[in-house]
């Protein structure tokens, strides 16, 4: 008990000292940050994170389009047509720097850079990243000549035209907030809307096309979003930064799934995160620029994904090329000592679990003996071998398991010289479930072709080895050939 009343005074006089801590002017600064007790806080916060919500709503679709990068040489594209907006409204004498104004202008420039692309993709043999450089760079530089020449105009000045090209976050007010929030609305009506169409749109265009269904129409629908939330995010995080928000919440959400819906949901999050975040963390240290926050949070939470990603991440991945390794190792083992088997029983003994010396066993595939006493190890502990000094024997199970291996292993090679016409030195594949691989009816059929092939108990190989030991290096060669095939298919 005493223990329990020393650590309650410990932290009752904790307590104690927190409160009367004298509370400075920074203090109240960054708590009042922190908790959102500020009212531009709050409006900053909003409008980020409902931006980077759309923004990763939509980008899931693009990515999965193909389409990432448009959304970059769109923003480039605006430029242009926000200068030409405010030089054309200065000129008929009213107020150039109205962003209804500028929006619009910026508006048309995207969606004629758009075009742009897209006539080049369609018209010429350019394609399409071509395109997307052409435009993005032309158009760029078109803008800032622009606004050049309004720096030199006696009416007016490019001062707060720069903000559209890093944005500016921290100065947002209502009125944006509110564009952002109901392009977000339309964006998210839109996609619920057409769910189905746009995603037969990103995974098989030709289908959708086939199926009646109006595949420009949907393409200019997507590009329409893309539109409509780099417009409204220029003001947010300008038109260099605000790919990176239909761009790597999508990228690290793909990470995580393999469903579209599950995969927008998480680049919504994502996106809305990022914009929390990143506005806090400028909030909080004023000398950190908000947009350039809100991109690094985007790119810690794809580092992230990327890392620890459940279904792609690098972990993942190992891990599984780990275990399929380990699998496929296993399987050549319990299938050497079962055709060992074979080799010196023949057709008529009923002995069929004989000790095989290790010494026979290392020809037989292109392993270390080290390797070998490993894959040895570890299938005795499996229960399918047993050890005796230099010798193995199989179990029951492990005979059971060698069998059906051996037995699904000669039907992929009948498969592949009756079927895919392959010389049969060459069908020595790794051992397969060939049921998850081929129609129950190709099955049937192997298996009577299997049955007319048989002299003997064993499962016959198209390339049997006569002496496996003689045969030792033309087996490591073709295993060297056919891995060398499967990293190709592979890639």
């Amino acid at each position: 008990m005493s223990l329990f009343s020393s650590w309650g005074v410990f932290w009752v006089g904790v307590l104690d000292w927190l409160v009367s801590v004298e509370t400075t002017s920074e203090t109240t600064a960054f708590w009042e940050v922190l908790t959102l007790q500020d009212y531009n806080s709050r409006i900053v916060v909003l409008g980020t994170a409902m931006l980077g919500a759309a923004a990763g709503l939509v980008g899931s679709f693009t990515l999965l389009r193909k389409r990432a990068l448009m959304g970059d040489a769109l923003s480039h594209a605006t430029l242009p047509g926000i200068a030409l907006a405010y030089m054309v409204t200065v000129a008929w004498g009213g107020d150039g720097k109205s962003l209804p104004v500028l929006m619009l202008g910026a508006t048309i420039s995207g969606l004629a850079g758009v075009g742009c692309i897209l006539w080049i993709r369609r018209q010429t043999r350019i394609k399409e990243d071509a395109a997307l450089g052409i435009i993005l760079s032309v158009f760029f530089g078109l803008g800032v000549c622009l606004l050049g020449i309004i720096q030199k105009m006696e009416t007016g000045h490019a001062a707060g035209l720069e903000a559209f090209i890093y944005g500016k976050t921290a100065s947002m007010r209502l009125l944006d907030v509110q564009w952002i929030a109901g392009a977000a609305s339309l964006c998210l009506l839109a996609c619920l809307l057409f769910a189905k169409e746009l995603k037969l749109l990103c995974f098989d265009e030709g289908f959708a096309g086939s199926e009646g269904y109006w595949v420009t129409g949907l393409d200019s629908l997507l590009m329409g979003m893309v539109v409509l939330i780099s417009i409204v995010g220029l003001q947010a995080v300008g038109l260099i930064l605000i790919i990176a928000l239909l761009v790597i919440p999508a990228a690290a959400a793909r990470f995580w799934t393999q469903r579209l819906s599950t995969m927008t949901v998480l680049s919504a999050l994502i996106g809305a995160a990022s914009g929390i975040v990143g506005a806090i963390a400028s909030g909080l240290f004023s000398s950190l620029p908000s947009g350039a926050m809100i991109v690094l949070v985007c790119a810690t939470f794809f580092l992230f994904s990327l890392v620890l990603g459940s279904q792609r991440g690098l972990v993942v991945r190992w891990w599984r090329r780990f275990q399929l390794a380990r699998s496929v190792r296993r399987q050549h083992l319990l299938r050497a000592v079962y055709e060992l088997i074979d080799w010196k029983t023949g057709a008529n003994s009923t002995d069929r679990q004989i000790p095989i010396p290790i010494s026979q066993l290392y020809p037989r595939r292109s392993w270390t003996m080290s390797q070998l006493q490993t894959e040895i190890r570890r299938a005795e502990n499996q229960g399918l071998l047993q050890k005796n000094n230099a010798q193995v024997q199989l179990t029951e199970t492990g005979f059971a398991v060698a069998e059906r291996l051996t037995h699904q292993h000669r039907l992929w090679e009948l498969f592949l010289i009756h079927y895919a016409e392959i010389a049969p030195s060459r069908v020595d594949r790794d051992a397969d479930a060939i049921e998850h691989v081929l129609e129950p009816e190709t099955i049937k059929e192997l298996e009577r072709l299997l049955q007319q092939e048989e002299t003997q108990r064993s499962l016959i190989s198209p390339h049997a080895l006569s002496d496996p030991v003689q045969h030792a290096a033309a087996n490591r060669s073709d295993q060297v050939s056919n891995t060398g095939e499967d990293e190709g298919e592979k890639l």
